[in-house]
């Protein structure tokens, strides 16, 4: 039987199309204004570095902390809710019956159990995760704009980029939305279409997964590649960069870095899933998610420095105003147990872990109690978020919730504590200033980092 859909109407219905999608900057890597993207890593009083790397596992729609996390078996029936809880690796912490592989690996991770703010709409919310930044207004229909707070991996790439022929940061498989509101947070910014992420807007798990975008368009061939004019005119076409063709001419900087990274190995072989071992790929599970959390780990292991997956709503979001149970597990509990069980023991295993940072995390999590739709509605003022690796301790606690999970109780923190934390680890300083439209100072977190989560 086809269910209605769980969540708000227009969120729902919130997946950009891939023509959409390139109009907004799907190959945001190859734009305009490319100011400072070969700047050395690091500066001085800069924090040394601890992650080479960042994962975003960004669950839109808000992932109950209650029926993950953060049990309370003790609460009453419409707070607990069905789920019953099963002990893990880490001492005294429990999970839900339904995340048994989590279980195993707990002793890797960090939870955050005290993350808290008062933005209720899923974009604003998701735009205070993906920058750090709070949002001005808290507003159903927040729409991306270029005077937005740039998101993490474009203010790594500003500050930090990769040195190597190999893009900063990379999004997939999808972007996010809201209904018709393109959500913010998810693009460079006021720093420009320079540092977009490099959007890969494919299913991974599909056979016969390519990025055409990083293959050479026949005109423009090796051979030719001294062509100065050949190459931009090819580039343009390739990109369909349109009107906007007359902005990039004489941007040597710009064509270099494009041709770079189209013609580069360690791009081609980054992007080749099919070179898995067919027994890798199974056990990240083969759905949308599974692959392309799979991808991410190949591309940080080629010198990507950010990457983030978004688990949608196209591929099934955390919006669980209805029939949440069943949807949680049936679908969203299995593919989370799965994926993110085993992209923690591969990077251990391939001893990435400790250099990696991987962070679960939506924009808020879901209310205590139960509606009389079987599901739970949105609940910024307290949810768990999952952090490991990249400097952080393994087996450790943050913060704590009350009885019924409502609010913290103990080390409360907040989206920007969670961003300086991530900057922090990438040996960039939280306090460094960034220039807005307007020429502004901006510090690149507002928060302070969490201490008690790093490693000795």
């Amino acid at each position: 039987m086809r269910r209605d859909p769980i969540g708000c109407r227009e969120f729902a219905r919130g997946r950009a199309s891939r023509r959409q999608a390139l109009r907004v900057g799907a190959l945001g890597w190859l734009g305009l204004g490319l100011a400072d993207v070969l700047r050395a890593e690091g500066s001085a009083g800069s924090p040394p570095v601890r992650a080479k790397s960042v994962i975003f596992l960004h669950q839109f729609g808000g992932a109950s902390h209650h029926d993950t996390f953060d049990m309370k078996p003790e609460a009453p029936a419409e707070i607990r809710g069905e789920f019953s809880p099963i002990a893990s690796t880490l001492d005294g912490v429990s999970v839900c019956e339904h995340l048994p592989r989590m279980a195993r690996v707990m002793d890797k991770v960090c939870l955050v159990r005290s993350v808290q703010h008062g933005t209720s709409a899923h974009n604003s919310a998701a735009y205070y995760s993906l920058t750090g930044h709070k949002p001005l207004i808290d507003i159903v229909t927040a729409n991306a704009s270029a005077t937005d707070f740039p998101a993490y991996g474009a203010i790594v790439d500003h500050l930090a980029p990769s040195p190597r022929r190999i893009p900063t940061a990379v999004s997939l498989p999808t972007m996010i939305a809201d209904g018709p509101f393109r959500t913010p947070g998810e693009f460079a910014g006021f720093l420009g279409k320079g540092h977009d992420p490099l959007f890969v807007l494919k299913d991974p798990n599909r056979d016969g997964f390519s990025v055409e975008e990083l293959s050479l368009p026949m005109e423009v061939s090796a051979s030719r590649a001294g062509d100065r004019r050949s190459m931009l005119a090819g580039l343009a076409r390739h990109a369909r960069l349109g009107d906007r063709l007359a902005q990039v001419r004489g941007m040597d900087a710009y064509q270099q870095r494009a041709f770079d990274l189209l013609t580069s190995p360690q791009t081609q072989t980054a992007f080749d899933i099919h070179a898995e071992a067919e027994s890798v790929r199974d056990r990240y599970g083969r759905t949308t998610y599974g692959q392309s959390v799979l991808l991410a780990r190949r591309l940080v292991e080629a010198g990507v420095r950010f990457v983030t997956v978004y688990y949608s709503p196209g591929i099934g979001g955390w919006d669980t105003h209805k029939d949440n149970f069943n949807t949680l597990r049936d679908s969203r509990l299995p593919i989370t147990d799965q994926t993110l069980s085993a992209l923690l023991e591969d990077l251990d295993d391939r001893g990435m872990l400790d250099e990696t940072m991987v962070v679960w995390a939506g924009e808020f999590g879901r209310t205590p109690r139960i509606n009389r739709d079987a599901g739970r509605d949105h609940w910024p003022k307290c949810y768990t978020i999952l952090m490991a690796g990249g400097g952080l301790r393994r087996g450790y606690v943050h913060g704590a919730s009350d009885a019924s999970g409502a609010f913290p109780v103990a080390d409360p923190c907040s989206p920007d504590d969670v961003s300086a934390t991530m900057f922090h680890c990438l040996g960039i300083d939280p306090g460094t200033e960034l220039r807005d439209q307007l020429d502004r100072p901006v510090p690149v977190s507002y928060g302070s980092a969490l201490t008690p989560l790093l490693a000795s």
